[in-house]
């Protein structure tokens, strides 16, 4: 038996010894709290759509949570990424630099606001925008105007940077939030996947003017669908709120909308999910530091290399990852561990390889090839009965 085939079996044994079940999710939500008894409350209130009190205290409990002085409740966090993008002062035509090394959503975000990515190299090590290669490129291709920075081959002005926190792994921020400030160009943190992640003792999202959040199924917490933009500007808050309610003028019963806006709040359904999951957040966080503790010593006993944070951040550990010898190892894992129902899962597709996206400027993303290459999930849920036994 080769090394794979017998890494594969490995993980396949030991999934079932954590998770007990015939099929291992990669990751799947966890409801032993308040979550049933939130959303009776709900049902019964009648308020059951973007107004009702739910919104409001799950707002506040993510701000709270952050250390945020603003939290704004959306639809999902695409929702979320595009409203900061907009309220940023990206304008159709102009450039947002990002990592082509993210999920899809980071940069249908940066379409929907009529804009184009830029694709710069992520760090090996932290799997998100790499501060040098930003430094370089803007060095190299842009030059600083009095109404902002331009790129010198397209001409066009790049108005804004979305780095992501891969996978709840902080990136570099304070170095690239001192980029941004230097070049003029408006930073907002892509922290989807990062509730619970600290650079230092700051929070990932408090680094830059805006941040978002998802709370999608598959997240550390989730409102089934939804997300949240946080900030400490109270302006950038009040309008956010605004146009995420359809720019609507308040008014006990005339329907006047005076700018374009979008459906984006969220639901008090969803909302009431999401304050029953805040108050467990703490204690999932715990019980994920605990799984990747089990994970990295496994791994670490096969000379496997297991992702962790840098010196001095903190990860969520939404997602645990590891990094192969090549692709041919990290297909062959894929495919030995889901045909026996274990779910993992490979990175994903770089963006610049997108049909939509195929023609948007590159540094060569030399590291982002490389991790495409090798990077594989492993499962990352809770176990089953894990809050209650934290608990006794």
């Amino acid at each position: 038996m080769g090394k794979v085939d017998q890494i594969s079996e490995d993980v396949v044994i030991f999934s079932r010894k954590i998770f007990g079940e015939d099929f291992v999710p990669l990751h799947r939500p966890v409801f032993e709290g308040n979550e049933r008894q939130y959303l009776v409350d709900c049902i019964d209130s009648n308020f059951v759509s973007s107004v009702g009190s739910k919104v409001s205290e799950f707002e506040e409990l993510v701000a709270a949570f952050t250390g945020s002085k603003h939290a704004i409740a959306t639809m999902n966090g695409t929702a979320a990424l595009h409203t900061a993008i907009k309220l940023a002062g990206v304008k159709p035509g102009d450039e947002v630099i990002s990592q082509a090394l993210t999920f899809v959503a980071t940069c249908n975000a940066i379409s929907y606001a009529g804009a184009e990515p830029l694709f710069i190299d992520v760090d090996i090590d932290t799997m998100g925008l790499s501060p040098v290669a930003l430094k370089r490129f803007l060095a190299e291709n842009a030059e600083k105007r009095k109404n902002g920075t331009f790129n010198k081959t397209s001409k066009k002005k790049i108005s804004a940077c979305v780095p992501m926190h891969t996978f709840g792994f902080p990136c570099r921020i304070a170095e690239i939030a001192k980029i941004c400030a230097d070049w003029d160009i408006a930073l907002i943190e892509d922290a989807a996947e990062s509730l619970g992640s600290y650079v230092g003792s700051r929070h990932t999202g408090t680094f830059a003017s805006m941040a978002t959040f998802s709370f999608n199924g598959n997240k550390v917490i989730t409102t089934g669908g939804g997300g949240m933009i946080i900030t400490d500007d109270a302006e950038l808050a009040q309008r956010a709120k605004y146009i995420t309610t359809t720019s609507k003028v308040p008014h006990p019963y005339e329907f006047v909308h005076d700018e374009i806006g979008y459906n984006y709040r969220m639901p008090n359904l969803n909302a009431a999910l999401g304050c029953a999951q805040m108050e467990r957040l703490s204690d999932v966080l715990v019980i994920k530091a605990q799984l990747a503790d089990k994970w990295n010593k496994f791994f670490h006993d096969r000379d496997i290399n297991f992702v962790k944070a840098i010196n001095g951040n903190i990860a969520n550990h939404w997602l645990n990852s590891i990094i192969l010898d090549s692709r041919l190892d990290r297909d062959e894992f894929l495919t030995m561990t889901n045909d026996n129902n274990v779910m993992t899962r490979p990175i994903w597709t770089l963006m610049s390889k997108l049909p939509m996206f195929k023609n948007c400027q590159t540094d060569g993303l030399e590291n982002s090839l490389w991790l495409e290459d090798r990077v594989v999930n492993v499962p990352s849920s809770v176990p089953d009965g894990a809050l209650k036994k934290l608990n006794r």
